[in-house]
């Protein structure tokens, strides 16, 4: 099973529309989504402040993988998912 973090700031309408289209993309509950509110630590703001969102996949033990910031890219998503 895929998990993916989502790095977001409340408030961010970027945010907001990347996770909605994640969770229409990933109807049928195959992953877990983690979203983490990046100015809850120091250091989260450093590295992504003027990125969010950005997501990221994990799968099958594997390291995680950046696939996208800004925007939800479905090619980048469906290749990350299809890759073993």
């Amino acid at each position: 099973m895929a998990q993916f973090t989502l790095y977001s700031r409340s408030y961010c309408h970027l945010c907001d529309d990347m996770l909605h289209q994640l969770r229409n993309f990933l109807s049928d509950d195959s992953a877990l989504i983690d979203v983490i509110d990046i100015d809850a630590d120091d250091a989260l703001v450093l590295r992504f402040d003027e990125l969010v969102p950005v997501l990221f996949g994990q799968k099958n033990g594997q390291d995680a993988l950046q696939i996208c910031h800004y925007f939800l890219d479905v090619d980048k998503l469906k290749d990350f998912l299809n890759a073993q």
